[in-house]
């Protein structure tokens, strides 16, 4: 692609490269310019324009865009994702439904690499989405891109996607809640119910049994939902603490504790059986984001979550201030 100034009368077929005003209108930025378009220009003293114009085998900013986002999505319905229309060089992902981005960052990076007028801008692995949302954005910078660098774009994402949503798999998540005299109670299960519902899921109870082993291991053994949610009236500070020795003693079993994310440091994962158990950090009973958010959409989604994923969490795991909690990780001068 040429770009630079040339003499009005010699830019005819050319793009526009910044807009113009005129006294009948406006020439918009990337507009094609006809004999028309030139003949109001140099009425108008206008005797240099700056424009681009396609060398051969470059292909149009639009038709760039959609190729590259197709190659992204070739199966939108599998995918999870549907592709706007292209317009001024972009093509955006948009979610279908609820659920988990997963994306392989290695080969979008290296589309990346590939010309710096072709660029990929997502949102972070794992991120929740719904319905609506924009997982991610196909921009051309500059009109056009060669056609070789858009061959090159095909090969990289040839194969399995690069990007796809997955939606939740899970469908009802039975929440229990232990008491303690003077504790929260079942304050925050709303909280918690939203959680659920903004990714397709019911939740069941909230059901109170004392804090104490013997009454929630009893409440977890009788649980039949996809999934087991806990919510301790007084924090889970230990993998022997009462919840995490209630799920062992019902049948299940302690998968990792704590995790580096604040707020959440004091969740646990566990199962009963096939059934994920989550051990919901106090932080929970907020609306605002933190380290349960992470675990917890994974799972409702199918993917697995290991002790390892949850230690590579940290990066990026220092969340911010929530207005119920002001500074909480700062000592107070008195």
């Amino acid at each position: 692609m040429r770009f630079g100034p040339v003499p009005t009368g010699e830019a005819a077929g050319a793009m526009l490269a910044h807009s113009i005003k005129l006294d009948g209108g406006r020439l918009r930025k990337g507009h094609v310019l006809e004999d028309g378009d030139i003949a109001t220009l140099l009425a108008a003293g206008q005797a240099e324009v700056i424009v681009a114009r396609l060398d051969p085998g470059d292909v149009g900013e639009d038709a760039a865009a959609a190729e590259v986002a197709r190659a992204l999505v070739p199966d939108p319905a599998a995918q999870g994702l549907r592709l706007s229309e292209a317009f001024t060089g972009r093509v955006n992902l948009i979610a279908e439904a609820p659920g988990v981005v997963v994306l392989d960052a290695v080969r979008l990076n290296l589309l990346n690499r590939i010309d710096p007028m072709l660029t990929l801008a997502t949102v972070s692995p794992f991120r929740q989405m719904t319905r609506g949302g924009m997982a991610g954005t196909v921009k051309i910078i500059s009109y056009a891109l060669p056609g070789a660098h858009l061959a090159t774009a095909r090969e990289v994402l040839a194969g399995p996607p690069a990007i796809r949503l997955c939606p939740p798999v899970l469908r009802r998540a039975r929440l229990i809640v232990t008491e303690i005299p003077g504790g929260a109670g079942e304050k925050g299960a709303e909280a918690v119910r939203a959680r659920l519902e903004a990714l397709g899921m019911e939740m069941a109870g909230p059901v109170t049994v004392p804090h104490r082993t013997a009454p929630l291991a009893e409440a977890i053994g009788r649980a039949e939902e996809d999934l087991i949610l806990i919510l301790t009236g007084s924090a889970t500070s230990d993998s022997h603490d009462v919840a995490p020795s209630a799920l062992v003693q019902a049948g299940g079993r302690l998968e990792h504790f704590g995790m580096p994310v604040d707020p959440g440091n004091l969740l646990f994962l566990g199962a009963l059986g096939t059934r994920p158990v989550i051990g919901l950090p106090g932080c929970a009973r907020s609306p605002a984001l933190n380290g349960a958010d992470w675990v917890l959409s994974r799972i409702a989604c199918g993917l697995t979550v290991t002790g390892e994923d949850i230690a590579g969490m940290g990066v990026g795991g220092l969340l911010k201030e929530i207005p119920t909690r002001p500074q909480p990780r700062s000592r107070r001068r008195e």
